[in-house]
């Protein structure tokens, strides 16, 4: 007996099994939070992830493919991309976000403090975890935000930064 061919989850109608297959590894959701933090080059996704750059090459790619993500000629002599969020890629935000306030909630240490925080612009006030702002109650949405690191988040990621830069 033959295996059917094609990816498993073409073969169900779970929305959750279809959309695992686009966005469910690690490094694929860690390539999506550099955008959504609009870091667009290439070495700026590979310092802040921490991934190699062969897997964020794989991971950009499918991303492009899937309609997600749309280079960028930022340079032509090399010739460099940026990488830049679709239509497609923005709609991601409210599961991103939502990652996010579970991780806040259940992943670390409350001595830990939040690592971010949202400005809501329609209301100028801080927007919690969501799904709407804590201050006024209207749905977040990516456009309306300002994110600011604390400064523990902060020096981790410049240590990052530096880290990655030492190797160049």
């Amino acid at each position: 007996m033959s295996k059917p061919k094609g990816n498993p989850a073409d073969r169900t109608l779970c929305p959750v099994a279809r959309a695992e297959t686009v966005v469910g590894d690690r490094w694929t959701v860690l390539v999506l939070r550099e955008l959504f933090a609009r870091n667009h080059r290439f070495e700026e996704i590979q310092a802040y992830t921490g991934a190699t750059p062969q897997m964020i090459a794989a991971r950009l790619k499918k991303l492009e493919a899937d309609g997600l993500v749309t280079r960028r000629i930022y340079n032509k002599h090399p010739l460099r991309h940026e990488y830049h969020l679709t239509e497609k890629g923005a709609a991601f935000f409210p599961v991103m976000f939502a990652l996010r306030a579970w991780g806040e909630t259940w992943c670390k240490s409350p001595r830990d403090g939040l690592s971010m925080n949202y400005t809501h612009l329609t209301c100028g006030k801080l927007a919690g975890l969501g799904p709407v702002c804590q201050a006024c109650g209207e749905p977040l949405h990516w456009a309306d935000m300002v994110a600011e690191r604390m400064p523990k988040y902060q020096r981790e990621r410049d240590a990052r930064w530096e880290a990655f830069k030492a190797t160049r």
